[in-house]
């Protein structure tokens, strides 16, 4: 069977892609696999062939990781194969589908599903690369209505600055970056550079989409009836400002509704008026901030809502944080715990450790909603992540705070940037249990109205509900007062410019400036000490080759020093010999710590010892130096002169003190009468 391949090459900044397009998935409407070193991905794209009832574009973006790309079998003992999906492959369906949505027509009602497969990892060239582009041109040359092309390209500048930027041939309209108080120059400096190798990889698609590419498929938008957009637009012209500025949208909404319902109103026009009622209030949105210089709230465009923080809430918590931005309140809870409590990361890229975890709730109350409890979707996953890189390029190495770090950020209330809350809140609560935070970090979202142009645009600090919904643009960023931790960057529209992306850095430093100042006032700095209630943890470092002995014949040493503090330490041994030992009760973790230095102790020739006498033989006497070790005086040790008998000089239970004579295969000689020459 001939499949008509057709492989296309292209180099960008050193870096190698090639796209492959054939018969495989040939019942998709477009597939593509795309390589990046031998780093292989498969991207599908289907279209629906009729409209989906609603009154939103239903697209999905899924990113399959394959264990046998990496050549790994990983699961638990009855289950080997793969499960839902992790985390960081829900954030690279993120990253794919925040910059494919904004060129999709929003009125399209037709199903679209983009799945990408990882089908080989070569563990140097990132997935998301080629999954990027071999996405993007799957949608475009197959006959799935789309205004792409666009490209993606992963950073690294150094250990600190790394991240993702995406985009079109004209603008960037997606970014993820982190790094360690890095300076906005340098954010800007790679913005222009970054999008100037997508470009290239535009074009490399542009030439495959001329060759190849499908006519558009003649698909029917969801559009309003003029009569009835009128109709709507008379009703809300006079009452639209007041609710926007009364927080009383859906009351309006509903009084709509009830305008238009009559003899000749159906199921099917009321769902046309709601995106009538939605473009409406969204035209109007733009209108006032452009043209009226207003913003629904009634603030000026640069200025923060009403701020509010209380850290120590709980007494049994280690510590814990609420902070409060205008509607939006987020309540982290920090929980400190021994480092055997990291999380085990296995998947198809990594294997690790995970010492700090930010996890991020957004329950239905804090909308107003009813809702089912569940796990974490997609966007708790990514809220959680942003806000954990903001956090922690500012938390102390393990040898300095030997915890494993827990942060929930519950969200109680939402108006507007609730990660960017989480952000400020996660900070004071680990600095209120006492974590030795370098820096207090806070995070602002900047937002965005545009007009017919590029040229006309505001931008809008701290934006909230309204902003957020009909606006174009949600620009996080988090960091200190010395520079920035973490952006992440969505847009509804094509995306933004150079000019854009750098006022808006400069608001959002302004407004961080000001965040901060406000939480050094409800504290400043770490707590001096822990919770009573988080564990006391002590590091006693031992040869690696005494790991064995200290860990004993199927755990049994280490087993009984835990027997022996009644399991209230937790011991935790690293591979480098570093041994945690870690509990609430001060004298099992002293009497655990000791016990683990009688055990690993390594003696030296000359170096004087005290035990009892545990046993007597016809040639000499057992000392029990503690921790299962021992060492024997011979008889000619025991005193200057002849000794016939060793009971002469000691007897059973004695408590000697000693001098080591001579080590030899790990046994011990003392000496009773090298002491008094």
């Amino acid at each position: 069977m001939d499949l008509h391949k057709k492989i296309y090459h292209k180099s960008v900044d050193g870096k190698d892609f090639s796209l492959e397009l054939s018969k495989v998935a040939g019942q998709a409407n477009a597939a593509v696999i795309g390589r990046s070193g031998d780093t292989a991905v498969l991207a599908t794209v289907v279209m629906s062939e009729a409209d989906k009832p609603g009154d939103f574009f239903p697209l999905t973006v899924d990113y399959e990781e394959r264990f046998y790309a990496a050549g790994k079998i990983i699961g638990s003992r009855f289950i080997r194969r793969e499960g839902r999906p992790s985390d960081e492959a829900i954030l690279s369906a993120r990253l794919i589908d925040r910059t494919i949505r904004p060129l999709f027509d929003p009125r399209l009602r037709r199903e679209v599903q983009v799945v990408v497969t990882v089908l080989a990892y070569d563990e140097k060239n990132d997935p998301d690369e080629p999954a990027l582009l071999a996405a993007s041109t799957a949608l475009a040359v197959s006959d799935i209505p789309w205004g792409g092309p666009v490209a993606g390209l992963k950073i690294e500048e150094g250990e600190d600055v790394k991240g993702f930027f995406a985009g079109t041939e004209k603008f960037v309209n997606m970014i993820e970056l982190s790094g360690k108080e890095t300076d906005e120059s340098i954010a800007e400096r790679i913005f222009t550079s970054t999008h100037e190798n997508i470009k290239q990889l535009i074009n490399f698609q542009k030439e495959i989409i001329r060759e190849l590419g499908k006519p558009k498929a003649d698909v029917t938008l969801a559009v309003g009836d003029p009569v009835l957009t009128g109709k709507i637009s008379g009703f809300l012209k006079p009452e639209l400002e007041a609710a926007l500025k009364n927080k009383t949208l859906g009351a309006l909404k509903d009084k709509l509704f009830e305008h238009l319902k009559g003899p000749g109103e159906t199921e099917e026009s009321l769902k046309v008026a709601e995106i009538i009622f939605e473009d409406e209030v969204d035209k109007f949105v733009h209108d006032l901030a452009l043209k009226g210089g207003e913003r629904a709230d009634g603030r000026k465009f640069d200025e923060i809502r009403e701020l509010y923080a209380e850290v120590g809430l709980f007494n049994r918590t280690h510590g814990s944080a609420l902070f409060i931005r205008g509607e939006t309140q987020v309540l982290a809870i920090t929980t400190l715990a021994a480092p055997g409590a990291e999380q085990i990361v296995e998947t198809m890229e990594t294997t690790g450790k995970k010492r700090f975890m930010l996890h991020y709730n957004f329950p239905g109350f804090a909308v107003g909603e009813t809702s089912r409890s569940r796990g974490p979707g997609r966007r708790e996953i990514g809220h959680g992540n942003l806000a954990q890189k903001g956090i922690s390029a500012m938390l102390p190495p393990m040898e300095e705070f030997p915890y494993t770090i827990r942060v929930v950020a519950e969200t109680l209330s939402s108006n507007g940037s609730s990660s960017m809350a989480s952000t400020c809140a996660a900070s004071l609560s680990l600095m209120d249990a006492g974590v030795p935070m370098k820096k207090q970090v806070a995070g602002i979202s900047i937002g965005l109205m545009t007009g017919a142009n590029e040229n006309e645009y505001k931008l809008l600090t701290d934006i909230q509900g309204p902003e957020d919904h009909y606006g174009d643009m949600d620009f996080k960023v988090s960091g200190t007062r010395e520079g920035i931790n973490a952006i992440q960057m969505d847009v509804k529209i094509g995306g933004i410019t150079q000019k854009i992306f750098t006022e808006a850095l400069q608001a959002a430093q302004k407004a961080r400036l000001q965040i901060l100042d406000f939480m050094d006032k409800t504290l400043a700095a770490p707590r001096s000490g822990l919770s009573p209630f988080a564990p006391k943890i002590t590091i006693v470092q031992i040869p690696q080759d005494k790991i064995g002995e200290l860990i004993g014949p199927g755990g049994k040493t280490i087993n009984g020093i835990l027997a022996e503090t009644e399991n209230k330490v937790t011991i935790d041994i690293e591979e480098d010999g570093h041994v945690y030992i870690a509990g609430l009760d001060d004298d099992a973790v002293k009497h655990a710590v000791e016990r683990v230095r009688q055990i690993t102790k390594e003696y030296q020739v000359g170096e004087i010892v005290e035990g009892p006498i545990v046993r007597i033989l016809e040639f000499g006497a057992i000392v029990d130096l503690g921790g299962g070790r021992d060492g024997m005086i011979h008889v000619s040790e025991l005193k200057n002169g002849y000794v016939k008998k060793v009971e002469d000089v000691v007897k059973l239970g004695d408590v000697v003190k000693a001098k080591i004579v001579k080590i030899e295969n790990g046994k011990m000689g003392l000496s009773l009468k090298a002491l008094s020459q």
